[in-house]
C-alpha cells in the first residue's frame, strides 16, 4: 500500500459543498432505481449504496430473472451500468445538472433494456426540486469528490471493525442517500415507540418502519450549510434523558441539544496520530452511552471476535 493511501484526506466543507450537493442528488436518483426494483428490506436497507474499491455501488439489483448494478467510479469519474446479460454502458461524471444526469441515466438504462419508473423527487432535502427540472445543482470537482470517497473508505474500514464487536442485529455499513451519510446501526432487539417523523420530504410510515426497533446508530456526514463541517455522529432511539450527560470520548466530542446527537469533527480524527483508535473510541463510548441509558442486555448482545481476526481458517 502506498503511504498516501494510509493518510486520511483533508476535507474542507467550503471546497466540498457544491460537489456534495450535486452528487447527493445523483445518488438519490440511483438509489431510487435500486428502491424501485428491490424487495423491501427492514429499515430501508434495500435502498442504500455501498462503498466500493472505486467509488459507490448499488450492489446487485434484481431485474427480470437477472441482475444489474450501477457504480459511481470516483477514480476515472464514470457512472457505469453492468448487467448479467453482458450489457454494459457508461457516461462521464463531470459538471452537469441533475436534470441532465437524470435524462442520460434513463437513456442508458433503456439502451440495455432496463425500464425504470421512479418517484423522481428528492427526499430529505429542501427545496425538493424534481430531478428532471433541477438545473441549479451542476457542480462536480473531481479532486474534491475523490477526497470525500477516500474519507468514506477510511470510515468504512473503521465502522466494519467496530461492527465485529456485536452479536446482536446490526446493519451493514452503508450509505443512505437521503442525508448522504455513511452509517452502521446496532439494535437492542426490542420494539421502539412509534417514531414521530420530522425529516423533510419523507413519508411518516417510512420513518416509523426505519425506527421500529431500538437503535444505537453512528455515521459520517459531510455537513451542510447550517452545519458546515464534516463530522462523525452518534445517536439512539428512543433517547433517554440521561443519554446526553454520558461521558464519551475523545475530549473533542460534544453533544448537540438542537440535533439530539453526539458529534466528533472529522478534522479531529484526521489529524490524530492514530485516527482509527480515536474514531473507535467515539463509536464505542457513544454506543455504551446508548446501551447503558437504554438498559440493553449487553451480555447477550456484545462479543469479542478479535481472536478470529488474528487467526486463519
Amino acid at each position: 500500500m502506498k503511504k498516501e493511501q494510509q493518510i486520511w484526506p483533508e476535507l474542507k466543507f467550503e471546497e466540498l459543498k457544491e460537489t456534495v450537493a450535486t452528487v447527493q442528488l445523483w445518488t438519490q436518483i440511483v438509489g431510487k432505481i435500486r428502491l424501485s426494483k428491490t424487495p423491501w428490506i427492514n429499515h430501508s436497507w434495500h435502498v442504500t449504496l455501498y462503498v466500493s474499491a472505486k467509488g459507490l455501488t448499488t450492489g446487485s439489483i434484481p431485474y427480470e430473472g437477472g441482475i444489474f448494478q450501477i457504480d459511481f467510479d470516483f477514480i476515472y469519474h464514470k457512472l457505469i451500468i453492468n448487467s448479467s446479460w453482458n450489457e454494459s454502458v457508461s457516461f462521464d461524471l463531470k459538471p452537469r445538472s441533475v436534470a441532465n444526469f437524470y435524462q442520460e441515466l434513463l437513456e442508458k438504462l433503456e439502451l440495455i433494456g432496463i425500464h425504470i419508473n421512479i418517484y423522481a423527487v428528492p427526499n430529505e432535502v429542501e427545496p425538493a426540486i424534481p430531478f428532471q427540472e433541477d438545473e441549479i445543482h451542476h457542480a462536480y470537482n473531481k479532486e474534491q469528490m475523490n477526497k470525500l470517497w477516500q474519507a468514506l473508505i477510511k470510515t468504512y474500514n473503521v465502522f466494519t471493525r467496530f461492527r465485529t464487536g456485536f452479536v446482536g442485529k446490526c446493519s451493514p455499513v452503508h450509505l443512505f442517500w437521503g442525508a448522504f451519510d455513511l452509517a452502521v446501526t446496532r439494535f437492542s432487539g426490542r420494539k421502539a415507540p412509534l417514531h414521530p417523523g420530522g425529516s423533510p420530504n419523507i413519508p411518516l410510515k417510512v420513518m416509523q418502519e426505519a425506527y421500529s426497533h431500538e437503535v444505537s446508530s453512528c455515521g459520517f456526514w459531510p455537513g451542510n450549510e447550517s452545519f458546515p463541517q464534516p463530522v462523525f455522529y452518534a445517536y439512539c432511539y428512543p433517547t433517554n434523558a440521561s443519554f446526553s450527560t454520558q461521558k464519551v470520548g475523545p475530549p473533542e466530542a460534544f453533544y448537540s441539544e438542537e440535533m439530539g446527537e453526539f458529534f466528533l469533527p472529522y478534522e479531529v480524527v484526521r489529524s490524530a496520530p492514530d485516527p482509527e483508535s480515536v474514531l473507535l473510541r467515539f463509536l464505542q463510548t457513544t454506543y455504551e452511552a446508548a446501551a447503558i441509558t437504554g438498559n440493553w442486555d449487553r451480555e447477550a448482545l456484545e462479543c469479542d471476535l478479535s481472536s478470529f481476526n488474528k487467526s486463519s481458517t
